[in-house]
């Protein structure tokens, strides 16, 4: 059995049929497509895809930060105002 990530499914045949609609009445949820009942992809609104594209990014540049803060040697406190 494979876990679907979605609470909203249709079949590959009425997403066919009418992708708009589909999406249109999934309301910015995302929608997993089936294939004899097996997810074949998920689709997603396009504001909702920019919302996880903006959470990837800001989770990879916080890795990032973490990584940097681990190799400093020592640290310097500054003052913003001064900046």
């Amino acid at each position: 059995m494979e876990r679907i990530h979605s609470v909203l499914s249709v079949s590959i045949s009425e997403f066919k049929q009418n992708p708009r609609k589909v999406m249109e009445e999934a309301h910015r949820q995302p929608v997993v497509v089936l294939n004899h009942n097996r997810p074949v992809f998920y689709t997603v609104s396009p504001e909702l895809m920019a919302e996880i594209a903006e959470l990837y990014d800001d989770r990879q540049l916080s890795k990032l930060v973490q990584s940097r803060l681990k190799s400093v040697e020592r640290s310097v406190k500054v003052n913003l105002d001064d900046m």
